[in-house]
């Protein structure tokens, strides 16, 4: 299960999310995310636990949890949305008989 992890403390490296979640089981990946252009971190990240029932166990016990002075939220990861834009309706895309 993919889980979503935001407002943490801006310290906080990829280990230390491995870390606080591997007290609830098997972690194939931690991330957190950065931005591009300063190289900080944006507050955010992602951890990947294999085990369903460990994962929910975690987000139901560390979410609104307190860490590194900031109260976390923890919660399944969404997908993300499809990034490629939606077709036009013909309507925007043909001039009006107004327009014409």
């Amino acid at each position: 299960m993919n889980i979503f992890v935001a407002n943490l403390n801006y310290k906080i490296r990829k280990e230390n999310l491995e870390g606080i979640f591997a007290e609830y089981g098997e972690v194939t990946s931690s991330k957190v995310i950065f931005d591009r252009d300063t190289k900080r971190s944006k507050g955010y990240g992602f951890v990947e636990m294999p085990n369903e029932a460990e994962a929910q166990k975690a987000i139901a016990e560390l979410n609104g949890a307190e860490w590194e002075g900031k109260v976390i939220m923890v919660k399944e990861s969404e997908a993300r949305p499809d990034t490629e834009a939606a077709p036009r309706p013909e309507s925007e895309t043909q001039p009006t008989e107004e327009a014409a």
